[in-house]
């Protein structure tokens, strides 16, 4: 993604200072592009906790160089269990996206392999590296396939533009490059689509207005930021060509977890004949679950999120106010899952798929039982 005229990765080693990773500080956007430094394990368990960074690539990719700088600060004896240890931490960070345990799992293969210290943190260096380029590869491939599938919305329009509705950001920040939901629809923009987005504000901690707003801004994307539940009645007047949504965890069947609030826009689209397609990397994909509404863990997060709101006041200062009376207690479920039957197509960078057992393992035949 180009920001101010610089290509950005969303997170990336500093240069000359292999000890520090720097990641975009997401919560200050989009009234601020901030980079915040990373140098301990600490440091990674609390952007992931605290959302500094989040999307379930860049949380697999932060993940993964977080177990890189466990393996550099390990001490000389006994670095495998200050590693596996660390390991733990950041596993433990947040339960719905499945790349971060994929992550963590996938450092610890390459760690576990290796025999002293000096190969360890060459290893975990490589992989985590790896990670991050799959991560960007992935998706932009997503934005190939993606592209197809409007731009033949686009010519069965006569070149009309394409109305697309999105809910959350799954965006470049929640990748390391591209994003999966706005891949292809920067790719179609790219290749001289006509598109027109309409961002879900995503309440409560606002990542549709704040993130994929300024992205589509920063892209040149043409978009209009609409209330959570405005989606319905734009897709009752006709003015919703299709919805593409990202995934932090897809089940062997095709169930799909997302930011709260997607289930209910593909519950809209389904009534409405308008294909809801859900773009993923494989990394996202948890093959050893089947019924995601009763095995996909979903997050509660701190009601404080609910019952604030944080914005720009009109004199410039970025301030947090409270929205509801005084006493009112507030739940806050981060996530809600889409079933499969709700679900048109899945994207990955394998292909288009349905949301079905039969057709996703089509291509993954590596996952047959």
């Amino acid at each position: 993604m180009i920001v101010n005229g610089k290509h950005y990765r969303t997170i990336w080693l500093k240069e000359g200072d292999h000890a520090t990773v720097q990641v975009i500080d997401q919560p200050k956007l989009p009234h601020a592009f901030a980079i915040r430094d990373l140098r301990t394990v600490e440091d990674f368990r609390a952007a992931i906790q605290d959302m500094t960074i989040r999307g379930a690539g860049l949380i697999g990719a932060t993940a993964g160089y977080g177990m890189y700088i466990a393996a550099l600060t390990s001490p000389d004896k006994g670095y495998l269990k200050f590693i596996e240890e660390s390991a733990a931490t950041l596993a433990a960070t947040r339960p719905t996206a499945s790349n971060l345990a994929w992550a963590v799992n996938r450092q610890l293969g390459a760690i576990r392999a290796c025999s002293t210290r000096a190969e360890t943190v060459r290893a975990a260096f490589a992989t985590a590296n790896t990670i991050a380029d799959e991560d960007a590869e992935s998706c932009r491939r997503i934005g190939d396939y993606g592209k197809a599938l409007i731009q033949a919305i686009s010519a069965r329009k006569h070149g009309e533009t394409v109305h697309i509705l999105t809910h959350c950001n799954a965006g470049w920040l929640a990748f390391v490059d591209y994003g999966s939901a706005t891949a292809p629809i920067y790719a179609a923009f790219d290749a001289g689509v006509k598109v027109h987005v309409w961002v879900d504000e995503t309440r409560p901690r606002n990542q549709g207005a704040s993130l994929t707003a300024w992205e589509l801004g920063q892209h040149g994307v043409p978009h209009d930021l609409i209330p959570d539940n405005a989606g319905g009645h734009l897709m009752q007047h006709g003015m919703v060509d299709l919805v593409i949504t990202g995934t932090d965890r897809v089940t062997r069947n095709g169930d799909a977890a997302n930011k709260i609030g997607t289930y209910l826009k593909a519950v809209a689209a389904k009534d409405n004949r308008i294909p809801f397609y859900v773009a993923l990397p494989s990394s996202t994909f948890d093959f050893d679950r089947v019924d995601g509404v009763t095995s996909i863990p979903i997050e509660e997060r701190d009601a404080d999120e609910v019952r604030f709101i944080t914005g720009k006041t009109a004199d410039g200062r970025i301030e947090a106010v409270q929205i509801c009376p005084d006493s009112t207690p507030a739940r806050n479920w981060g996530f809600d899952v889409t079933p499969a039957r709700l679900i048109t197509r899945l994207i990955c960078e394998r292909g288009v798929c349905d949301a079905t057992e039969a057709s996703i393992l089509s291509l993954f035949p590596e996952k047959r039982l």
